[in-house]
């Protein structure tokens, strides 16, 4: 949202705020705002329903609920309650529920509600959606549970630690740990594996029909051949690779995400494989709207590879978790997790996607790979020294 990324100083984790962590620079809201846009925000946007108060044109608004974990079933409620933490099930297939008896559902709903009005008032808009699965606990109406066949899902293959992996590569997936039915150490049972894989799923398939429901109400009032609609989410997960749940790591399963994009002039149907960053969308916005580009954004408009899926677009992508820092080509996947003392050597992993897609073998200490290791080192050190503070 604000096209810069993160330090080692700034958006260190979800209690951060772009008035605080970046004071004075437009966020993607703020500056079509001042274009002439009328800015909405439905849904959880920003972890902070009150951050970037000026980049909107009415106040943000998320539905709200008994807790935000959305329980909704008999069972669920009554642990919810008995609990200290309130935290239930980790996850709840609803027999009879309906898509808007859910945060979700309701987020969709009041979205579409606007679309008619904000055609009549015939100024430009930007409207953000913030859906919020699938995030724990996976919560979904049974109809999208029923989609799947809990006995044919693939569970992961290798549910231990990469060969080589430094202990640094791996956490206790504390966010899940909290639930109920999930022990406080070691892994899950294949039953409660079983249901996490297929609530994550349904969750998935639950959102997907919200998007539909957005992108008929924009056919049907003939706004889709002039609206540009970007479909991202902020994190990956992990089902159970590397005996890991959760996100929290540097592990591709993790750092990988959607990002889809429609509107006009966009190929239809398109496929690319090149490498971006979420910093991207803020440069790629500013040339689909004709708006200019302020000068602090760090990323690279990808309107070339909306015009030709096969274009190339980056030699290579940046991610942090914490301490960990990636660095991703078209081939490896890089990480180091600094030190303060910086005469301690970094613990560091290396992997190589067209033999090791699945992360299994850190080859980073391999005497072959030295001079891999070390170009991709100097490359992402590089990337940490040249972002704005």
């Amino acid at each position: 949202m604000t096209g810069a990324r993160p330090t080692r100083s700034r958006f260190l984790n979800y209690y951060t705020h772009v008035d605080q962590d970046l004071p004075g620079h437009l966020s993607i809201p703020r500056h079509l705002k001042e274009s002439g846009y009328y800015t909405l925000s439905y849904g959880k946007v920003y972890h902070h329903n009150d951050d970037d108060p000026d980049g909107w044109s009415e106040q943000p608004w998320r539905p709200s609920g008994k807790t935000w974990r959305n329980y909704i079933t008999e069972l669920n409620l009554k642990l919810e309650d008995s609990l200290e933490d309130g935290r239930a099930m980790p996850y709840e297939n609803a027999p009879g529920a309906e898509d808007s008896d859910y945060f979700d559902g309701q987020i969709a709903d009041t979205a579409i509600s606007r679309l008619k009005g904000l055609k009549e008032q015939g100024k430009p808009f930007l409207l953000s959606v913030g859906f919020l699965k699938p995030h724990l606990p996976f919560n979904a109406p049974s109809k999208y549970w029923d989609l799947y066949d809990p006995e044919s899902l693939e569970l992961a293959d290798n549910p231990y630690k990469p060969k080589n992996a430094p202990d640094e590569a791996m956490h206790n997936w504390g966010e899940l740990r909290f639930y109920l039915d999930i022990p406080e150490t070691g892994p899950v049972s294949k039953e409660m594996e079983r249901n996490l894989v297929h609530g994550y799923y349904a969750c998935v398939s639950y959102i997907d029909a919200m998007v539909g429901k957005l992108l008929d109400e924009l056919d049907r009032l003939d706004l889709a051949k002039n609206t540009v609609v970007i479909l991202f989410g902020d994190h990956g997960w992990n089902l159970g690779e590397h005996g890991l749940w959760c996100k929290h790591c540097n592990f591709d399963n993790a750092m990988r995400t959607p990002l889809i994009v429609r509107g006009p002039g966009v190929t239809s149907g398109g496929k690319a494989s090149a490498i971006t960053e979420f910093v991207d969308i803020y440069p790629s916005i500013c040339d689909l709207a004709n708006l200019s580009k302020p000068d602090h954004l760090e990323g690279k408009s990808f309107i070339s590879v909306l015009n030709d899926p096969s274009a190339e677009h980056r030699t290579h992508g940046f991610s942090r978790y914490q301490r960990g820092e990636s660095i991703i080509t078209s081939q490896y996947v890089y990480t180091e997790w600094y030190q303060d003392d910086q005469d301690v050597e970094r613990p560091r992993m290396l992997y190589d996607h067209h033999s090791d897609l699945d992360e299994n073998v850190n080859i980073s200490e391999e005497a072959e790979n030295e001079k891999i290791v070390e170009e991709l080192s100097l490359k992402l050190r590089s990337l940490t020294d040249q972002s704005i503070e």
